[in-house]
């Protein structure tokens, strides 16, 4: 049945780390890809599959704000209760096995950004207009005014207690800012002044408990000492210009703390500060991606290409890509083929190729000022 949904991976259970039991069911369908996946789609050609994942995802956010999930199955299903398959052993003995996916049950407050962000730059590429659509937002923007700030879980969607993510408060801000310029440049009704005072005060919030002036780089989450990668989509959404000296440091601790032979880590956890960075899982994928946007933003074209080349030399012979790579074991772990780390390759291609012609970005065409 074709629903316009893009799901994750068509496997479930594969290892992201080698004898562990972060084993996950990705066969379903992530809000947080929307943005992503509109990009690649639109910008590769692909308008009508665009209009199609731009129908699956108001239909999946229409109704309560409150009652958003994380991820849905392709044709929308809300329930997916996970549960482990005990009689089968897994990928070369790595279980569990598992059914279905708890991250449903989350709140991840980064995914009414990525809407809000999916939803504009349909509108910036003229898509087809949906009656609804402006309704469905003004009710997510007057939800998230009212819980942002909230903790909440982590777009890695770990189990374990909710933080004041900041990536996640960073994405509640491109929320306001994206409501903000579609009053601004499609005439749409709003009341953009208090909504240019509700971002400023998110902007505020992230730049002062976000940042840890001694290692001189914003930090995974308020108060914290650790890294996280989704950092670097910071100048990406526009929050901030990627030569902003926060920005700068930031990018450099994380090449300096979470990148091992060019290949990116998602964060740094006490564990991986007590051991070998590659100790466990394999670097991120996706996250290898977002550094070559980084470096395009940077104007460093041909480390960004360098970069770029090494990640394509890690496909299997069929030009695909897990969820992540270990760049020890030089192996592939996690879901297969993975779609985000598919969808970040595609973008990177393209932004690569815009930077070196010295046009415009995503950052400039969505959000940035």
């Amino acid at each position: 049945m074709e629903t316009g949904g893009m799901v994750g991976a068509a496997t479930t259970s594969l290892p992201e780390k080698i004898g562990g039991s972060f084993n996950w069911d990705y066969r379903y369908t992530w809000l947080r890809d929307s943005t992503f996946t509109l990009y690649a789609l639109l910008t590769s050609g692909y308008t009508s599959e665009a209009l199609a994942w731009r129908q699956w995802l108001l239909r999946a956010v229409a109704g309560d704000p409150g009652k958003l999930q994380p991820l849905y199955g392709l044709a929308g299903e809300r329930r997916i209760y996970q549960h482990d398959i005990e009689w089968l052993a897994g990928f070369r003995g790595n279980g569990p096995v598992r059914i279905g996916n708890d991250a449903y049950r989350q709140q991840q407050l980064d995914i009414y950004g990525e809407v809000m962000d999916a939803l504009h730059l349909g509108r910036l590429h003229d898509i087809e207009p949906d009656e609804d659509l402006w309704a469905i937002q003004c009710q997510l923007i007057d939800y998230l005014e009212a819980h942002w700030q909230e903790k909440g879980m982590s777009l890695w969607e770990h189990r374990d207690e909710p933080q004041y993510y900041t990536h996640s408060k960073v994405m509640a801000w491109v929320a306001v800012d994206r409501a903000i310029k579609s009053v601004e440049e499609f005439g749409l009704e709003g009341d953009i002044e208090h909504w240019k005072e509700l971002r400023q005060r998110i902007h505020d919030e992230v730049c002062e408990k976000g940042f840890n002036k001694q290692l001189n780089s914003f930090v995974q989450y308020y108060g914290a000492d650790t890294l996280d990668a989704s950092l670097l989509l910071i100048p990406q959404v526009g929050f901030l210009p990627v030569d902003d000296p926060r920005m700068l440091g930031t990018i450099e601790a994380i090449q300096q703390h979470l990148v091992r032979d060019d290949f990116v880590y998602r964060f740094q956890s006490r564990e991986k500060e007590q051991q070998n960075l590659s100790n466990g899982e394999g670097a991120f994928l996706v996250c290898c991606f977002w550094l070559v946007d980084t470096l395009v933003l940077l104007d460093r074209c041909d480390d960004a290409q360098a970069l770029f080349d090494k990640l394509l030399s890690v496909r299997n012979d069929l030009g695909l890509l897990s969820e992540e790579y270990h760049p020890v074991h030089k192996c592939l772990l996690g879901n297969f083929p993975q779609a985000f780390s598919h969808v970040g390759l595609i973008n990177s291609a393209h932004n690569l190729s815009r930077g070196k012609q010295g046009q415009r970005g995503p950052a400039q065409e969505r959000g940035e000022e």
